[in-house]
Formats: structure tokens, C-alpha cells, sequence
């Protein structure tokens, strides 16, 4: 399984993935950051059997509320994963893989809502809250017994 931290560490709030992947790497686990468009996300689907994605979210709900996609058996809902700095985000790459038979076999999706998605590196405080909530059990099931 590989997990990948989308959004930029520059962008406060956005930069929910990357904080994600870098602190699961940290602890040795299979994780990286992705910064670039949807178009990279697919050739990572055709690589990796079962990918675990983390992203902000902007749906209007309260600041660190979670969801959770497995976009294998659901359609992402686009207008969660919209707010990017890249014309083909997270839902447009996981629709094409979808459509093109490229979706890896496990492929689950993690959305963090953002508040502040202003410059810094900064994460709020409930974003941070529920990143390090989504830390400890993407820790606690890449464990072999978990």
C-alpha cells in the first residue's frame, strides 16, 4: 500500500497531505507527497495495486471534518476535491482512471476540510487535529495485524 499526500505545504490548509505523508514516512511507512495535476495520480494508479490518497477538502463544513472514499466502488464527488492550484485535480484523475479501467484494485481517498487556505505552512488547528487523527490510524492499519 502507498500512501500520498496531495496539495501544497505552501498553501496552509492545503497542505494537509503533505504534512500526512511526510509524518507517516517519518515512521517508515510507504507514503510520499504529490504536488503535480491529476494527470501524475494516474500513473501512479497503474503502478501500485492499492493506494490510500490524502487531500483538503472545501465543501462549506466545519474545518477538520473528515471523509473517507473508496473510489473503487464510489464515484468521487468533485466539488469536495475542487479547491487545487491545478486545472485536473484528484476527482477529474480518479473519473478518467475509472473510465480508462486504470483504477488501482484498493484505491481509498481521505478528504480534510480545510478553513485557511491563504499562504503559509501552517496547518489550522482542527485540520491539524484531525490530520494527526488520520496519522495514527493510517499507522494502526498498515501495521500487519492491523
Amino acid at each position: 500500500m502507498l500512501i500520498v499526500g496531495i496539495g501544497n505545504a505552501f498553501r496552509s490548509d492545503d497542505g494537509v497531505g503533505p504534512f500526512v505523508a511526510d509524518a507517516l514516512a517519518a515512521k517508515g511507512l510507504p507514503a510520499l507527497v504529490h504536488a503535480g495535476d491529476g494527470t501524475g495520480l494516474i500513473d501512479l494508479f497503474e503502478t501500485h495495486a492499492a493506494l490510500v490518497l490524502v487531500d483538503a477538502t472545501r465543501s462549506g463544513a466545519a474545518p477538520g471534518t473528515l471523509v473517507t472514499f473508496d473510489a473503487v466502488a464510489q464515484k468521487l464527488p468533485a466539488e469536495l476535491f475542487h479547491y487545487s492550484t491545478h486545472r485536473f485535480g484528484l476527482a477529474e484523475a480518479v473519473e478518467t482512471a475509472r473510465a480508462l479501467g486504470s483504477l488501482p484494485q484498493s484505491l481509498t481517498v481521505h478528504g480534510i476540510e480545510g478553513g485557511d487556505f491563504g499562504q503559509g505552512m501552517r496547518l489550522s488547528d482542527p485540520v491539524k487535529a484531525a490530520a494527526d487523527a488520520l496519522i495514527e490510524k493510517l499507522c494502526e492499519i498498515s501495521r500487519p495485524n492491523g
